[in-house]
């Protein structure tokens, strides 16, 4: 099976994840976590399925100090997290002191058969383009998925929330014996929308594809479900790279909210 037949495999197969029930009464400051199924939580006890970086990254803050939703959503893309109205209910909770750490990316550059209207424009530019959206036959505008970040981020910082983008963490695919980096653009991608639009910016993509490639392709191997969704054991690896990066920004207050590494790790042992 060549790549891209693997790569639409994926996306055709993809479960359709539920998101975390909205909460009734968000406590503030509150971080919401943004983002498709490799964000989310997947089903059962993600040894034998797919599991999200979500909620693995959640016990890694301090619940004295802050308080973790994880509202990402399967198979939603940077547009379909938006035109679902996803997006519009994050807002309405965001109050100032609050934080939201968005990453899409892997749903961006096609549609499924459970997700036929998802695709942006590739790329970081202001560019549109006029369709008849496949769901509801009305013309649409779609923008390119770093106008999509950049719209987040606005928003939520009119809101007084500050905002980390993540670039997408790698797939599964080692051409020449190394983990494919970059996710076909949307990393550099991701990284520029952060810098126009005054983000914080996490490196996801380099910081979990430097952890594959010192394991090797064997052993990264049994972190995957599939050639996209981790294990949970592959989950936790990308919220150590979520950790890892918020401890890296320079002037980051949300790195004071993180439980300290030494309990980190002897949680992860147990």
């Amino acid at each position: 099976m060549n790549l891209l037949c693997l790569l639409c495999a994926s996306f055709l197969l993809s479960p359709a994840f539920q998101p975390d029930p909205p909460p009734a009464n968000v406590q503030h400051p509150a971080l919401f976590l943004v983002g498709d199924s490799i964000v989310h939580t997947g089903t059962g006890n993600g040894d034998t399925g797919p599991w999200g970086w979500g909620s693995e990254l959640i016990p890694m803050f301090d619940s004295a100090k802050i308080h973790v939703y994880n509202q990402g959503l399967g198979g939603r893309s940077s547009r379909g997290y938006r035109d679902e109205g996803a997006w519009a209910k994050i807002l309405a909770d965001l109050q100032p002191g609050d934080w939201v750490i968005l990453q899409f990316g892997h749903n961006d550059a096609a549609n499924s058969a459970n997700y036929p209207d998802r695709t942006t424009l590739k790329g970081n530019s202001d560019e549109t383009q006029q369709i008849e959206s496949p769901v509801t036959h009305q013309p649409e505008t779609i923008h390119s998925y770093g106008w999509y970040l950049r719209q987040d981020v606005q928003e939520a910082k009119a809101k007084g929330a500050r905002v980390i983008i993540c670039s997408p963490p790698p797939r599964n695919l080692w051409p020449n014996g190394k983990v494919l980096r970059g996710l076909d653009g949307y990393a550099g991608w991701a990284r520029e929308a952060a810098q126009q639009s005054g983000a914080y910016f996490i490196d996801l993509n380099t910081l979990t594809a430097d952890k594959y490639d010192a394991l090797g392709q064997d052993a990264t191997k049994p972190l995957f479900n599939d050639v996209q969704h981790s294990h949970k054991a592959g989950a936790h690896l990308n919220a150590e790279s979520v950790v890892q990066g918020i401890r890296q920004l320079k002037d980051c207050p949300l790195k004071n909210d993180l439980v300290p590494a030494t309990a980190v790790t002897q949680g992860a042992s147990r």
